[in-house]
């Protein structure tokens, strides 16, 4: 154990001081490294913070969630007309109960429609502010937080008071403070509504749903009273029960909505039935293709990197020639010589991969000061670039290594 430990330590000096002699030349044989790692780790890190920021936000759209709707959210196709879309009738609140009462796969249902207004609180105003209309079984599949206050209880539905729950944002430039908005009276399209609770800061949103930090949460018999609810974008949540497949409830839903409209065997759906769970595994795909990307390009840096390395070694075997000959004449085996030529190999890889490797931290900095999502390396994204540097490192070694390896010491020590 002590006789390994001390090939490594001198093999990790040679390396250094391989650097600090041949300083140019060996940073330009680790540049090609340093280039690889910046690349292949730089798009892991960035695109592995998308896909939790992406993941996150199709959560908060409800997991195991269809979304009832006059749209589809895949577009329909290129061969629907958008207008076919335009004729069908928007969901209803009549729709939501018929469904509630009809469906056994569905553990929570809820109906939503939304307008912007300008909400104002005394001289502050706020325009285009989200107006988000709810039902009682939102919050069930809605994962989102308090930050002060209450949500929207029971007695606000059944009777459609004017309590509101508002977003983070409407909350600091209304009020200039979450807690302070509690109780206050905001004022909308001429009318008013009482904040009871305020909701914690979200972040901006990627994929354009809900945004719940410039919003304000009413009860759908409030706001029934104000907008005219096909003309506010209106659709029905449906959660499946535990255990429930997406698709199992789709069939279900599909089937009493058909009975809801009253449709004959003859005619088309005239809604869609929107799985949440299918954006999902349509972005997986894209982050995919963006993690193929990035070892494309880094494949190439990765493969000029190991042949620099290649090159200081063999020119490093060839400088140390009477030195491996003294070693092997004094009984160094031939694993031993091996194993230290592998192991410097090996460490010039980790210096130009902890190079790499901090330039995509300081990258990390600066696109988190302008991305709408933090961006950070993760431990198992750290351990990659490491293994990558230590495999390339070895197999750039291996040829020089094996040549020192197989060296006659008297000639070797008779060499210039």
């Amino acid at each position: 154990m002590l006789k390994m430990l001390n090939i490594v330590w001198n093999s990790f000096k040679m390396a250094l001081q391989e650097l600090r002699v041949n300083k140019l030349r060996t940073f330009l044989s680790l540049f090609g490294i340093t280039i690889g790692i910046f690349c292949i780790i730089g798009v892991l890190a960035t695109v592995d913070s998308l896909k939790r920021k992406v993941s996150g936000e199709v959560q908060t759209l409800g997991t195991n969630t269809i979304y009832i709707d006059k749209w589809e959210y895949s577009g329909g196709g290129d061969n629907y007309p958008w207008w076919k879309f335009v004729k069908r009738p928007t969901p209803t609140y009549e729709e939501m109960k018929f469904i509630e009462s009809k469906s056994e796969l569905s553990d929570a249902v809820a109906f939503f429609a939304s307008r912007n207004a300008t909400v104002s609180y005394g001289d502050n105003s706020l325009t285009n502010v989200n107006i988000y209309s709810i039902t009682e079984n939102f919050m069930k599949i809605q994962s989102i937080n308090l930050a002060a206050g209450r949500y929207i209880n029971d007695y606000d539905f059944t009777y459609g008071t004017n309590s509101t729950v508002i977003g983070h944002k409407v909350a600091e430039e209304l009020f200039g403070n979450p807690d302070k908005a509690i109780g206050k009276q905001l004022d909308f399209n001429n009318h008013k509504a009482i904040v009871v609770g305020v909701l914690e800061k979200q972040g901006n949103s990627l994929l354009g749903g809900f945004n719940y930090d410039d919003c304000i949460l009413l009860s759908y018999r409030y706001f029934a009273s104000i907008y005219v609810i096909k003309q506010s974008s209106p659709f029905i949540m449906v959660q499946a029960k535990k255990n429930i497949a997406t698709t199992s409830l789709s069939d279900e839903l599909d089937g009493i909505m058909r009975q809801a409209r009253k449709l004959s065997p003859q005619q088309a759906d005239d809604f869609a039935l929107n799985d949440v769970n299918l954006l999902g595994n349509s972005l997986n795909g894209l982050f995919g293709s963006l993690n193929l990307g990035g070892w494309a390009i880094a494949g190439l840096s990765l493969l000029v990197g190991a042949f620099g390395v290649a090159n200081i070694m063999f020119v490093t075997v060839r400088e140390r020639t009477a030195q491996i000959g003294l070693k092997k004449a004094i009984g160094a085996k031939k694993r031993t010589i091996l194993t230290e030529f592998l192991l410097e190999s090996a460490f010039l890889c980790v210096i130009g991969g902890l190079l790499g490797l901090f330039l995509v931290w300081v990258l990390t900095l600066a696109l988190s000061k302008v991305l709408p999502f933090p961006i950070f390396i993760a431990p198992n994204i750290i351990l990659l670039a490491l293994s990558i540097c230590i495999v390339l490192g070895i197999l750039s070694g291996i040829i020089p290594a094996s040549i020192a390896a197989k060296m006659d010491p008297v000639v070797a020590i008779r060499s210039k």
